[in-house]
Order: C-alpha cells, then sequence, then structure tokens
C-alpha cells in the first residue's frame, strides 16, 4: 500500500543539522577502530600463516608488517586497540547508569581520548 501521508511529514533531521558533540564523535570512532582492528587482525593472521608457509611467505609478510608503512599501521592498530577499549569500559559504566549527564559524559569521552593516547606512548615504550 502507499503511504498517502508520505508528503506531508516532517523529515528526520541529518547530521547537516545537528552540531557535532563529542560523544557523538567517540560513539562513530569507536565503530571506525572496531572495523580497523578487523583490518589488523587479518594482518597479524597472515603473519602467522606465512611463518607457517614457507620463509619466503614469511619473509614478504614481515617484510610488509616491518616496513615503515607497517610500523604506522601497526603503531595506529595500538591506539585503535586501547581507544576502543577505554571506549567499552565507558559504555560498561554508562549501562550501569552512572555519568551519564553532559559534563560527565564529557569528561568522560575526554578520557577515553586522553588515555588511549598515553596508555599507546606507555605501550610503545615499554614494548
Amino acid at each position: 500500500m502507499a503511504d498517502v501521508n508520505r508528503g506531508n511529514r516532517p523529515l528526520s533531521p541529518h547530521l547537516t543539522i545537528y552540531r557535532p558533540q563529542l560523544t557523538s564523535m567517540t560513539s562513530i570512532l569507536t565503530r571506525i577502530t572496531g572495523n580497523a582492528l578487523l583490518v589488523t587482525t587479518f594482518l597479524i593472521t597472515w603473519w602467522f600463516i606465512a611463518a607457517a608457509t614457507s620463509p619466503e611467505a614469511f619473509a614478504t609478510a614481515d617484510g610488509f608488517l616491518t616496513s615503515w608503512f607497517g610500523d604506522l599501521v601497526m603503531t595506529l592498530s595500538l591506539w585503535g586497540l586501547w581507544y576502543h577499549t577505554l571506549a567499552g569500559v565507558r559504555h560498561l559504566i554508562w549501562d550501569n547508569g552512572v555519568g551519564l549527564e553532559i559534563n560527565t559524559a564529557e569528561k568522560l569521552g575526554w578520557a577515553v581520548i586522553g588515555g588511549s593516547v598515553v596508555l599507546t606512548i606507555l605501550t610503545i615504550i615499554i614494548i
């Protein structure tokens, strides 16, 4: 059946209407880092399979992952892992009904961003 009132209803606001907020941007970034970590998982799996296949296959995979581009990808993946983990902890806090006030939610957003950067740097220094 055709909806006869289709043209008379207001449309839902779009991203062009809303002003970006820290909580929405961190939520979007959580989804992006989750998908990026999947790509990293494939790269690491490729490295392991290449190691089990032959010295030539391992040399190719290891050469890629230890190149400047591979180092960049792995460093960003490390940051993504820390960011995604801290964002998950933030959501666990929210699931308990804590920190839902606007000021607290923004502070938690900045804590996730800052904490992920600090933990990435500490991980690189320690390892």
